[in-house]
């Protein structure tokens, strides 16, 4: 394999899925004359995908040969000193999110053959996911946070369409805006702390940028004593915030599940929530600079990880199930951000995709298996009409919980132990959440597992029988038993659970411990020493199990198997008397926190009260009423008062005149005095 990367080659990773959807997008759709079909349609969509694939996979393997591009490839205009361009990094860190987007990117696309199979926007969605595929991968290989921004916003966009696919339900149109509306409000941070960047560097290029990175280490932001490090670390995490759907900016993403569930796969389990973690990871050099930043990120990932995993507790519908879980693990991911242990956050990020992904699709399998219920009480006994959706299931959720050899297991252990040797003031709080969250992600893992594919069947007893989880087609409920889905719907499920199982034991040890991410993340090992005392206590994935035999992540996970096991299989009158007794908790968890509440009638009331006032006072009051209305009535009231001087009558002129002529000698006379 080559050890040099192509500029052109590398181009045509982003491009290949952006023709795709044009084409699509386009000769699909009634705006360009329906000239493409389905079959037309999702080949050359999924030519795109792949293409962009396999180079992705050839560009990993030169990577991993010692290659290196860091290269402008189009330069946009230049303003003062300011350079506005495209160009790629592709290092380690970018090798492994291109192989990571495209590759789920690819079985999602695949899934959706089957899935959508009925949808009247069949085309439109297609379009969509090439779009989101291209956008994705512009974010992830730029080399200057113009690109990155551009990508940033093109991946929120495309999720905004998605989300709102299906325009006619009310519901999703609500859950569209509201992650449009949540993910503006950390875009307004992130583009503060990048605005901050160039004030202070005079440039967007990432390499000039981490090379000046050092001038500003002992500035403060004028008129305060804030460091301005600190300050431009907090922005940029604000933004992280909200696309990687962090307490509080979380509240977006369980709503977004109203879209299809492929999106769900790849939006928000592998791609578009993970660009947060991958941002951060990208400015490593700047946070490492500031204790108090990432002591604020390992606080919001713990909070993230614990509490929004006590509401996948609680949820009924397969896919928000599996949407706190998505919280949940990208809490873990920020905490090892918080760490330092940027390389193990990417780590998890990777690991958490193809598992999480499995999940997601497998959710689907599901709901398309039982006719589009979605409601995990009246599944139950599925495991015997769906074994590959079934099997798959279980890998996917023994990943998630951590199990030994499981690819999970690498990840999420070393966040568990990165955190436990964290010098930070936060860090005792983060290792209880982190360690709490394996329980509690153990025992919603196993509910779901449990409810959906074991114990009686409930299929035929629901009581809402056409709950639909596709509203864009002409719909097909029946009556009958689950039936395992088209083989376009489980291939996806099989390719993904190899990942799931294998690539945590084969890649923990160079991209935590080798030189895979040496020269893409920067880390303070004297002031941030929490990765390299992991390092001389880890002697190989064997090892790491054998280790994991004596600490409490292991039996924790355990439990919460067993508890789920017998609570909702053995003795389901438990978890019924647990939520009498806790009715006031469950209340509290039932309305999300009461987040949401806050949000609409504190937040979105007083803003619009605000509104009002300046519309008010402001606009019709002060601009309306003094300026513009004020300044016409003055003028009026001055020419009425001119306009009587005019009578037309010679003799009041003359009259005048002479007055103005008396008045004129006065004045001299006066002054001659």
């Amino acid at each position: 394999m080559s050890s040099t990367l192509s500029a052109s080659t590398l181009l045509a990773v982003p491009m290949a899925p952006l023709v795709g959807a044009t084409l699509a997008g386009i000769l699909g759709t009634t705006f360009g004359g329906n000239v493409l079909g389905r079959r037309a349609t999702h080949s050359l969509t999924i030519l795109g995908v792949l293409v962009s694939f396999i180079l992705s996979v050839m560009t990993l393997m030169s990577v991993m040969d010692g290659a290196r591009f860091n290269e402008t490839i189009y330069e946009w205009m230049v303003v003062g000193g300011l350079k506005m361009e495209i160009g790629f990094m592709v290092d380690g860190l970018t090798a492994m999110m291109m192989c990571v987007v495209t590759f789920v990117s690819l079985m999602v696309h695949l899934y959706t053959i089957g899935y959508m199979e009925e949808d009247r926007g069949y085309n439109r969605f297609f379009a969509y996911i090439s779009l989101f595929t291209f956008s994705m991968l512009m974010l992830v290989m730029s080399n200057n946070l113009l690109q990155l921004f551009f990508g940033w916003e093109a991946v929120g966009l495309v999720s905004y369409l998605l989300i709102g696919f299906w325009f006619n339900k009310p519901t999703a149109i609500f859950a569209n805006m509201k992650a449009f509306l949540v993910n503006r409000v950390g875009d307004f941070g992130f583009i503060l702390g990048i605005g901050l960047i160039v004030a202070y560097t005079g440039s967007l290029n990432y390499t000039e940028i981490f090379a000046k990175v050092n001038e500003i280490e002992t500035l403060t932001l004028p008129g305060t004593d804030w460091m301005l490090v600190t300050v431009i670390a907090i922005c940029l995490f604000i933004g992280a915030m909200g696309k990687s759907a962090q307490f509080p900016l979380h509240v977006w993403l369980p709503d977004s599940m109203e879209g299809p569930t492929p999106i769900s796969a790849l939006i928000h389990a592998a791609t578009m929530v993970t660009a947060g973690i991958f941002m951060v990871s990208r400015m490593s050099p700047i946070f490492e600079m500031s204790d108090v930043a990432l002591n604020f990120i390992m606080v919001i990932g713990a909070i993230t990880a614990l509490f929004m995993g006590f509401l996948g507790i609680i949820q009924n519908d397969i896919k928000r199930v599996v949407a706190y879980s998505t919280l949940s693990q990208l809490g873990y991911m920020t905490v090892a951000l918080g760490a330092s242990a940027y390389s193990v956050a990417v780590f998890h990020l990777m690991t958490h995709a193809f598992f999480k992904a499995l999940l997601f699709l497998a959710a689907g399998s599901v709901i398309m298996g039982l006719h589009h219920n979605q409601d995990i009480r009246w599944m139950g006994g599925v495991r015997k009409y769906m074994p590959i959706t079934w099997i798959t299931s279980l890998i996917g959720t023994l990943a998630l919980i951590g199990t030994p050899f499981f690819s999970g297991f690498y990840s999420k252990d070393s966040i568990i132990e990165v955190v436990h040797f964290s010098h930070l003031p936060g860090a005792g709080f983060a290792y209880f959440a982190v360690l709490a969250g394996v329980f509690v992600t153990s025992f919603y893992s196993f509910r779901l597992y449990f409810l959906v594919f074991h114990g009686q069947e409930r299929y035929d007893q629901n009581p809402d029988a056409h709950h639909d989880d596709h509203h864009g087609h002409d719909d097909h409920h029946g009556d009958g038993k689950p039936h395992e889905t088209p083989w376009v719907v489980t291939v996806p499920l099989v390719l993904l659970a190899i990942p799931s199982v294998l690539i945590g034991f084969f890649t923990i040890e160079p991209m935590l411990f080798g030189t895979f991410l040496q020269d893409a993340i920067t880390v303070n090992s004297a002031a941030h020493p929490a990765l390299a005392e992991f390092a001389k206590i880890f002697h190989g994935p064997v090892a790491m199990v054998s280790h994991a035999l004596y600490t409490p992540p292991l039996y924790l996970a355990l439990a919460g198997a067993v508890a789920a096991w017998y609570m909702y299989l053995i003795n389901p009158a438990v978890p019924a008397a647990i939520a009498r007794a806790l009715r006031p908790l469950i209340v509290v968890m039932e309305n999300k926190y009461y987040l949401d509440w806050f949000n609409e009638n504190v937040l979105a009331r007083g803003a619009r009260a605000l509104g009002t006032v300046f519309w008010k006072v402001g606009d019709r009051g002060v601009i309306e009423g003094g300026v513009v209305n004020a300044s016409w009535k003055l003028v009026g009231a001055v020419s009425s008062w001119v306009r009587r001087a005019q009578t037309g009558y010679l003799y009041h002129y003359a009259l005048m005149m002479i007055i103005g002529v008396f008045l004129s000698m006065t004045y001299f006379v006066w002054l001659a005095k």
